[in-house]
């Protein structure tokens, strides 16, 4: 069964603007996006989640799959009345929404995919992560994990938001935390690059320790007609780091999907 999720809707009254669902990151809550949801709820629809596990979602027992966490959004989808969106996701929201777009072309219309990999390394390594939280807490992982989220000189200059996202990380859940890294373990894309046929941009950060640029590159080079862009001076989670070029990056991309095809 599905999970419940916790989310919200922003934007214009208008039903007929276009709906972009965001999908974050491991040990993140939606507030990753606030920024973007601001900007984007101008013109747009959008539909921005927590992970089951994660924020204020339904935390299920046991291990689950990258296609466990699509088929959660789907159902909520279902449940609001969206057929077709269009998808932005971040770390492990980008294996979800490479999911997405692999199973489900007719439901989305782009794909936008950041800080994210085809493959997350070696399954071990994540069974080592979802142990140590199992073992400890979220609060066993979330210095390391910050550490990843921003470059070094953000978090020297900014206190309170190294402060702000370790808190993040340490109110999500231990079970929600650590199902996460299962299904990151066993996630592979690579062979299915080639069959996401919507618009898609690429995005990676070029201080990233936990995407590095040429991981994030083998999404693009796998899926015909990516754009690719490298963000400067940006680590794992850019939306928070750099917003406003995110904005633009995403908001570029959405009007180049809406663009229709040439004749």
């Amino acid at each position: 069964m599905p999970a419940t999720l916790s989310y919200e809707v922003s934007g214009p009254e208008s039903t007929a603007a276009p709906v972009v669902v965001l999908l974050g990151s491991l040990g993140s809550n939606r507030s990753m996006w606030d920024h973007q949801v601001r900007d984007l709820a101008r013109d747009h629809t959008v539909v921005a989640i927590d992970h089951r596990g994660h924020g204020g979602s339904e935390v299920v027992p046991g291990s689950c799959t990258i296609a466990d966490l699509a088929g959660d959004v789907l159902a909520l989808l279902d449940s609001l009345g969206v057929d077709r969106f269009h998808v932005a996701g971040l770390s492990l929201g980008g294996a979800i929404a490479q999911w997405l777009a692999v199973h489900e072309p007719a439901r989305v219309r782009s794909v936008a995919l950041l800080c994210t990999a085809a493959k997350f390394g070696e399954p071990s390594a994540w069974a080592e992560r979802a142990a140590a939280v199992r073992g400890g807490g979220t609060e066993a992982v979330a210095d390391a994990v910050v550490a990843r989220w921003i470059t070094p000189a953000r978090a020297e200059a900014d206190p309170d938001l190294v402060t702000g996202l370790r808190e993040m990380i340490v109110a999500t859940s231990t079970e929600g935390y650590a199902a996460a890294c299962d299904a990151l373990s066993g996630w592979d894309g690579r062979a299915d690059l080639r069959r996401i046929s919507c618009p898609t941009l690429v995005v990676a950060g070029d201080e990233d320790p936990s995407t590095a640029p040429e991981v994030v590159r083998e999404i693009a080079d796998g899926v015909p007609g990516a754009h690719f862009v490298t963000l400067s001076p940006a680590a794992h989670v850019p939306t928070v780091e750099m917003p406003e070029r995110v904005c633009e990056v995403l908001r570029t991309h959405l009007t180049r999907a809406h663009a229709p095809d040439p004749a």
